[in-house]
């Protein structure tokens, strides 16, 4: 099975709190059955087994638009094969 990583940012920023849509983001990702996750003010990477990343990115798109976000940029990267 394939491993992939993403890492995303959610729109608009907010410098002075973090939005409804960023805090739900990372509540999806930290929830989401994955073995790496690093959270940052700036852009959020998480990694683990195919199945789990597209699931929680679907999560996260979904309820991240229905917080308010504007835009959610990610980037998906295939990382390797478990073996």
């Amino acid at each position: 099975m394939e491993r992939l990583r993403v890492e995303f940012t959610t729109e608009p920023f907010d410098l002075d709190e973090a939005p409804a849509h960023a805090v739900v983001a990372r509540e999806v990702i930290q929830g989401a059955e994955l073995d790496a996750v690093d959270v940052g003010p700036f852009g959020n990477t998480a990694e683990g087994r195919a199945d789990a990343v597209l699931a929680a990115v679907d999560a996260l798109l979904r309820r991240a638009l229905e917080a308010g976000a504007t835009r959610v940029s990610l980037q998906l990267n295939v990382i390797g094969d478990e073996r």
